[in-house]
């Protein structure tokens, strides 16, 4: 039988709010759709995982393309709003929060073990930003076996065209893309 798993990809203060230092332009857009899945997930009580970037102070975690912008204007501190998720995604007791310092969710964290513990045979990918967090964590969930559905509504990137391409990419490696209202009946 198998069992789903809900991915949401970095909906951080700093990637989402208007001001912050890498702020995605189409991450705003994706929140909605974001709720959406997640009321799906949480109606039927299936893992939910809210993956964040959060460096050190120091930024000594910082991989080495983002050091001196990390330098310029630290981003997605620990214990900083910015590092936090956004008011309308946060959390609820029994999800899962699991921090990250590179793109990919299964770099350097317990992903792996946690969805293989819980029986997780199928990931469904949300968040920002799509051709660097997103596409890099579902080429690894395909490394590790997971079959990955992404939710193309509820994935945003710096602009339609990049998101799209990237997309592409994916769904030619085998991804299943869907639209946030297919969820309901796929999940059954």
């Amino acid at each position: 039988m198998s069992k789903a798993a809900l991915l949401i990809i970095d909906m951080q203060n700093d990637f989402v709010l208007e001001g912050k230092p890498l702020k995605v332009a189409g991450a705003r857009a994706v929140v909605p759709k974001i709720q959406s899945v997640l009321t799906e997930f949480r109606k039927r009580t299936l893992p939910v995982f809210h993956v964040l970037r959060v460096h050190r102070p120091d930024g000594s975690d910082v991989e080495i393309i983002r050091q001196e912008r990390f330098r310029q204007q630290p981003f997605a501190v620990a214990g900083t709003h910015g590092a936090a998720v956004i008011d309308e995604l946060v959390p609820v007791n029994g999800e899962h929060v699991l921090t990250k310092t590179r793109m990919s969710a299964f770099i350097g964290t317990e992903l792996d073990l946690m969805l293989r513990t819980l029986g997780v045979t199928t990931v469904y990918v949300t968040g920002i930003q799509t051709p660097n967090c997103i596409r890099t964590t579902v080429f690894d969930a395909i490394a590790y076996n997971y079959p990955v559905v992404l939710v193309d509504d509820a994935v945003g990137a710096s602009s339609e065209e990049v998101h799209r391409a990237n997309v592409r990419d994916m769904q030619n490696i085998g991804v299943r893309i869907i639209q946030s209202a297919e969820v309901p009946g796929m999940l059954g």
